[in-house]
C-alpha cells in the first residue's frame, strides 16, 4: 500500500479527485470505455463535488457502485441517490450509471440481468473504496453471510450479503472484482480507522475483509 496524509478532509477531497480524474484521463487514452467504482456514504461526497466538474470525456465513463442497498432509489438509504446527485452531474452527467438495484423482493430474482450489464465493462479501471472501523469495505461484513462466497478467488460479479444487524440486504461487487481495478484507492478519516487499517494486514480477509482489496492500493487519510 502507498499511504497519503492530509492536513484536512477538504484538501484530500480535492488531491484525491485529481488523482481520480487522472487515472480516468489515462485509462481513456487506452480504451473506448472506461469503468469508475465508487461507494456511497458522507465521506465521498467532497470528492464526488470536485470530480463531477472536472473535463474528461464522461460520455465514455461507467460509474458503478462498489455496494448498494437494497432500496428503491429514492430511499432515503439508497447509494444510488448520494452518486446521482453530488457525481453524476455539471460535466459528469454525460457519464454511464450501471445500477446494483433492480425492482424486486430480493437481489437473487434480478441478479443476472444486473450482473449482464456490469460484466461487459469489466475490469474495473478506477476503484474508490471506504473501510469501516469494522474493516469491512463495500459490503464486504466480518461476520456476514455471504462473505466466504465473496472472497473467494472465483467469486461472481455480484454478492448479496445479510447480517442480522444490518437493517437492509446489501449487494456488493465480489472482492475479486474490486481487487482487479487497474488502480485502487482506499479513503480512510479518523485515527481509529488507521489503526484499524493497520490492524487488518495481520488478520485473515474473513476477519478484515478490506485486506482482500489492500495489494497495490493508494491509501488516503486525514484525521
Amino acid at each position: 500500500m502507498n499511504f497519503n496524509t492530509y492536513p484536512d478532509a477538504e484538501m484530500m477531497a480535492i488531491d484525491v479527485a485529481n488523482v481520480i480524474a487522472d487515472d480516468l484521463a489515462e485509462a481513456l487514452h487506452q480504451k473506448d470505455r472506461v469503468v469508475l467504482a465508487v461507494p456511497g456514504g458522507t465521506t465521498p461526497g467532497p470528492i464526488f463535488d470536485v470530480l463531477s466538474a472536472v473535463d474528461l470525456d464522461w460520455d465514455r465513463v461507467d460509474v458503478v457502485l462498489t455496494d448498494e442497498r437494497w432500496v428503491p432509489e429514492d430511499h432515503d438509504r439508497s447509494n444510488s441517490a448520494l452518486v446521482k446527485a453530488r457525481l453524476l452531474t455539471n460535466r459528469a452527467v454525460a457519464a454511464r450509471y450501471l445500477p446494483l438495484y433492480a425492482p424486486a423482493q430480493a437481489p437473487e430474482a434480478v441478479l443476472a440481468e444486473l450482473e449482464s450489464v456490469i460484466a461487459g465493462a469489466l475490469p474495473l479501471d478506477v476503484a474508490l473504496l471506504g473501510m469501516g472501523a469494522d474493516m469491512h469495505t463495500a459490503s464486504l461484513f466480518p461476520g456476514s453471510d455471504g462473505l466466504e462466497d465473496a472472497l473467494a478467488a472465483d467469486a461472481p460479479i455480484l454478492i448479496p450479503v445479510r447480517r442480522h444487524d444490518l437493517p437492509d440486504i446489501r449487494i456488493t461487487l465480489s472482492a475479486r472484482v474490486l481487487d482487479g481495478a487497474m488502480r485502487k484507492h482506499i479513503l480512510i478519516k479518523g485515527a481509529d480507522k488507521r489503526e484499524a487499517l493497520n490492524a487488518a494486514q495481520n488478520l485473515k480477509a474473513t476477519e478484515a475483509p478490506v485486506k482482500a482489496v489492500c495489494s497495490g492500493a493508494d491509501v488516503h487519510w486525514t484525521e
